[in-house]
């Protein structure tokens, strides 16, 4: 009996956890429903995984709640509908930052009394604060900053004990400050209002800078000599026509020396700032993360934002971007590559192009084409990012690394090492989205950068290629890194630019590199430098072929017919004149045929054939 009312008790349970999260979901279709935006988001329905694919949305661990909201530069507009978020009352974090949004804070967000972090920055907001912060007792990180909000500071905001963290910068905020002083609050930004008077002493811990652009005034404690902070518009000096007397008139002389200094030092540090916002990317992914006030202008052009494609179920904006935590991955061919990871744990590899030849028009063209391209062996371009000093990709993140690193990293006891089925099938799924590539319907899209670094596994151990489409806005072929010398077309010397029979060569040379395990271009023991091309012809030709594949695939039995019928692929897909290759989609079928002719096709059943 005890048994059957446990029982029971567990359905309850699970009826009453379902439905609460079916409220959840409702009031989140509502609010997408009800609110203008410009990205598409896959809130769908007919979806019942609301908390694990749902753009933007965190549930409680056992999945009762939506706790967090992160839609960040998804182009909303207009007002908030009430009855929509106000619904959310787990909820514990909500972003809605660097979107269009406008009208007055909402005042059915009073029903949000989880609330620990609030992000409205980069919006249209208007109006006053809301009068009572207390209703939101757990906050600890206001940011309202670039709205038009008006009105005062409420003095409820010092009743927060656990506030670390307020930006109401670039407002139009009027009236005194209240003292906010709290010995937790760690981080304050009050500039560029229209606040007035004086600053309490125990806010004079925060720098100057946080009060900038106000017309208010701090007090030193030892001699109360009031420091008046530069207003958000100077006032103009009155003129009372009065003689002026020698002493003014050195006064004037001395003011007039003084103010040609200042501004002497003031192009000085414009131009230093224009360099900082130069190298304010590069720098801050260098360094692994970075202040996102700091790093982005507050007069940012609206048009200089992240640009995500339709299905991209990311939810981060530029902000996000620039403040992760970033790892390098290594300098390619075309820029540096990092791993970016996200404050909700999501990583993706964000690449820093260099020596574009091409303006903003013509790169968001080709971007839109690369992005429109959907296939299961091709690693999708996800979002980009241009402005005049720098050009960013975002892909997703593939843990396990590159062919490259398989087949050439570590190969002892820890090293990963790649039986003869993996090889086959990266073969197999490069091939096929290289064949989507240049199949692609009125554009003759080439890669121009096909190598094992390029190439990495899907879920399923299939070959995915990346970087595609990048070679045709830059300056020329770029001077490749040393280890990628070796998958160029002989002909790229001289017309340097790649073609899809280019590409086809750099695959060849890819396959061979799968059979040997040997890189493109490497070194013996003695230091003689060893073209894998030329090195696989030579060795043709002497009929000792057995010598040319990998060690490590001589243990399994009964592949020596497949391994041959690859390298053959291979020496043909590197043929010297380019007519003489192979196109990708004849590659496809004779890849597809090694095992098919061997009467074991279930290699390939798990992904279609198609291009």
């Amino acid at each position: 009996m005890m048994i059957f009312k446990i029982f029971l008790m567990g359905l309850l349970w699970i009826g009453v956890k379902a439905a609460v999260v079916e409220d959840d979901k409702r009031a989140l279709l509502d609010l997408m429903n009800n609110l203008a935006h410009s990205r598409s988001l896959n809130w769908d329905s007919n979806s019942t995984s609301v908390c694990n694919h749902w753009t933007g949305v965190t549930c409680s661990e056992d999945g009762s709640r939506v706790t967090a909201l992160r839609l960040p530069g998804v182009g909303f507009h207009g007002h908030i509908p009430a009855n929509t978020i106000s619904r959310l009352s787990a909820l514990q974090i909500l972003s809605l930052r660097s979107n269009g949004i406008t009208g007055p804070f909402p005042a059915d967000f009073i029903n949000l009394k989880n609330l620990s972090l609030l992000y409205l920055q980069f919006n249209k907001f208007s109006g006053p604060l809301p009068f009572d912060f207390t209703v939101w007792k757990n906050l600890t990180i206001i940011n309202l900053s670039n709205n038009m909000f008006n009105g005062s500071i409420p003095d409820s905001v010092s009743k927060l004990s656990h506030l670390s963290a307020l930006n109401l910068a670039n407002n139009s905020l009027v009236g005194q400050i209240p003292d906010l002083g709290m010995h937790y609050l760690e981080s304050l930004d009050l500039s560029y209002n229209h606040l007035t008077g004086v600053v309490p002493k125990s806010l004079h811990k925060f720098p100057k800078s946080v009060f900038e652009g106000n017309n208010v005034s701090m007090m030193y404690s030892s001699d109360e000599v009031p420091i008046v902070m530069p207003p958000r518009k100077p006032n103009q000096n009155r003129k009372d026509g009065k003689k002026l007397s020698e002493k003014a008139l050195l006064a004037i002389i001395v003011a007039v020396s003084a103010v040609g200094l200042i501004g002497i030092i003031f192009v000085w540090m414009v131009c230093c700032l224009k360099r900082n916002d130069r190298d304010g990317i590069s720098s801050k992914l260098e360094k692994g993360g970075m202040s996102p006030e700091k790093a982005i202008s507050r007069t940012q052009d609206a048009n200089n934002r992240l640009v995500f494609f339709e299905g991209c179920n990311y939810a981060f904006d530029l902000e996000d971007l620039l403040r992760a935590s970033a790892e390098v991955l290594g300098k390619g061919t075309f820029g540096m590559s990092y791993k970016a990871i996200l404050e909700d744990g999501t990583s993706v590899v964000v690449k820093r192009l260099k020596d574009l030849s091409v303006g903003k028009r013509e790169f968001e063209q080709q971007m839109g084409i690369v992005g429109n391209i959907k296939h299961e062996n091709m690693i999708e371009l996800r979002a980009y990012y241009y402005s005049k000093d720098e050009k960013l990709t975002v892909c997703e993140y593939y843990s396990q690394g590159s062919v490259a690193t398989m087949l050439h990293g570590n190969r002892g006891e820890d090293g990963v090492t790649l039986t003869w089925e993996t090889r086959l099938q990266i073969a197999v799924g490069a091939a096929r989205g290289l064949a989507r590539v240049h199949t692609e319907p009125g554009a003759k899209l080439v890669h121009g950068n096909i190598k094992s670094s390029n190439v990495f596994l899907n879920s399923q151990n299939y070959g995915c290629i990346s970087d595609i489409g990048l070679s045709t806005i830059m300056s020329q072929i770029a001077t490749p890194i040393a280890r990628a010398v070796g998958y160029r077309a002989p002909e790229i010397t001289d017309t340097r630019k790649a073609t899809q029979p280019s590409d086809v060569y750099s695959f060849g040379v890819l396959l061979l590199e799968l059979l040997t395990g040997k890189s493109p271009v490497h070194t013996t023991s003695g230091d003689e430098v060893i073209h894998l091309v030329r090195w696989v012809h030579s060795v043709v030709r002497e009929e000792w072929t057995g010598e040319v594949f990998d060690v490590e695939l001589l243990k399994y039995p009964n592949i020596e017919e497949e391994m041959v019928e690859m390298l053959q692929i291979g020496m043909s897909c590197v043929a010297r004149v380019p007519d003489q290759r192979p196109k990708m989609t004849e590659v496809v079928r004779m890849l597809e045929d090694v095992r098919r002719n061997k009467g074991r096709p279930e290699i390939f059943e798990t992904e279609s054939s198609g291009n």
